[in-house]
C-alpha cells in the first residue's frame, strides 16, 4: 500500500480530490471519456477532460510500485489502496477495457464513525463483546458492509486487550493499535489467498480474525473453522439479504456436504447484518437501511433442519433486536428520511411494507 506522501502530488490526485468536493462514493476513469462519479448512488459524468490511453496509464503506473506493475502486466487486473489526503483512503480496481487501461476508484473515510452516525442499532455494539462465533456483514456491492465492519472492528480495538488479524485484499484501513494488537495482511502482498492467510493465522494466537470478503468455498469453510475453535470472525459476503446469505453459505458446499455444514453453520453463526445505502429524502447523500438477524436457539434448530424460510417471522418478532429490512423501511420513512417510493423499489416485500 502506497504511503501518505503529501510532498510530491501525483497526477491522480486531482481526480481524488474533485470526487472528494463532490461527495462522490466512486471514480471511474476509461479512455476516450472523461472521468465520471458516482454521487448519491447515481453515475455523473465531470466537466474534466476526455481521459487518452497513454495519459490515463501514466496517471495510473505513477502511483503503483514495480511489483504492482509486474501484477497488473501478467493478470490484467489489480487491486490496491492508497491514502493521500488524512481524511480519506482510496480502493483502486485497475483493470483492461476494450484492451486499454481503466480503473474504478472506490473513495472510503479514513474517520470512523459512531454506532448512531452510521445508522446502526445499539445491538451492535454488544455483537463486538462476544469472544467465539461468526458475525457475517452481507449486502450488494457499495453497500457499506466495510465501513460497518471497520467500525466494529475499532471497537473492540478500543475496548478489548486483543489480538485481531485482518485479512484483506487490499487493506482498506490502517488500524492504529489501541487496546488491542492489530495486525493487518494484505492478500498477494502478505499472504497468498485468503484461505491461506485464514489457515496460518489460527497459529498467530488471534482472538478475533477479520477476512476482507468470504468469496469462495475455501475461505467459507476455514471461516467457520476459525469460529468454530473458539475465535471470533467477521466476514463480508455478497448477498442480498440476511436469509440468502445464509443460504449461499449452504449452496456453495457439495449437496452431499450440505448437511454438515448445516451443522456447523447453525453452531457458530453469532449474526447477520444486511445493508443497503438508500438515497436521502431530508438532505443530501444516503443513508443506511438495514436488517438484523441474531442467530438464537430457534433460528439455530431452524439453520439445522434447513428451515431457513421460517427465519424471518422470527426477526419480525424483535427478539434480541431483530428486526427485517421492510420494518427498518418503515420506520425510515416515518422519520422522513427516505420516500415511500424509495421504500417500495428496495424492500424486498413491500406489501409488508407500513405506509401510514
Amino acid at each position: 500500500m502506497n504511503a501518505d506522501n503529501s510532498s510530491c502530488q501525483p497526477q491522480i490526485t486531482s481526480f481524488l480530490e474533485h470526487a472528494t468536493r463532490l461527495g462522490a462514493s466512486d471514480i471511474h476513469l476509461v479512455v476516450d471519456r472523461p472521468p465520471i462519479f458516482r454521487i448519491e448512488g447515481k453515475l455523473r459524468p465531470s466537466d474534466m477532460p476526455v481521459m487518452e490511453a497513454r495519459y490515463l496509464e501514466e496517471v495510473l503506473f505513477e502511483v503503483l510500485t514495480d511489483r504492482q506493475k509486474e501484477a497488473f502486466a501478467a493478470d490484467h487486473e489489480l487491486d490496491f489502496s492508497y491514502k493521500f489526503f488524512n481524511k480519506y483512503y482510496f480502493r483502486i480496481n485497475v483493470h483492461r477495457d476494450k484492451g486499454k487501461i481503466a480503473a474504478t476508484i472506490r473513495v472510503m473515510p479514513a474517520v470512523i464513525k459512531s454506532l448512531s452516525e452510521l445508522g446502526l442499532p445499539p445491538v451492535v455494539a454488544d455483537l463486538t463483546r462476544k469472544h467465539s462465533g461468526l458475525i457475517l456483514l452481507v449486502g450488494r456491492a457499495g453497500s457499506g458492509k466495510t465501513t460497518t465492519m471497520t467500525h466494529m472492528v475499532e471497537m473492540i480495538n478500543s475496548e478489548r486487550p486483543v489480538k485481531i488479524i485482518t485479512i484483506e485484499d487490499p487493506i482498506e484501513f490502517v488500524y492504529e493499535s489501541k487496546q488491542s494488537l492489530v495486525v493487518q495482511r494484505e492478500v498477494g502482498h502478505d499472504t497468498p489467498s485468503f484461505a491461506s492467510g485464514l489457515k496460518y493465522a489460527l497459529r498467530q494466537d488471534p482472538d478475533v480474525v477479520v477476512i476482507g470478503e468470504m468469496r469462495d468455498l475455501e475461505s467459507i469453510a476455514m471461516a467457520l473453522t476459525t469460529a468454530e475453535t473458539g475465535h471470533l470472525v467477521f466476514g463480508t459476503l455478497h448477498a442480498p439479504d440476511c436469509i440468502e446469505a445464509i443460504n449461499r453459505i449452504i449452496d456453495v458446499y457439495p449437496g452431499d456436504k450440505q448437511n454438515q455444514i448445516r451443522v456447523q453453520l447453525a453452531e457458530n453463526l453469532l449474526a447477520v447484518i444486511g445493508q443497503q445505502l438508500l438515497p436521502r429524502k431530508d438532505a443530501p447523500g444516503r443513508v443506511l437501511a438495514t436488517e438484523l438477524m441474531i442467530s438464537t436457539l430457534a433460528i439455530r434448530n431452524m439453520i439445522h433442519r434447513n428451515s431457513q424460510a421460517e427465519i424471518r417471522s422470527q426477526m419480525e418478532s424483535g427478539r434480541e433486536g431483530m428486526y427485517t429490512l421492510e420494518q427498518c423501511l418503515s420506520n425510515m420513512m416515518r422519520k422522513g428520511l427516505i420516500t415511500e417510493e424509495t421504500a417500495q423499489s428496495h424492500a424486498k416485500y413491500p406489501r409488508l411494507l407500513e405506509l401510514s
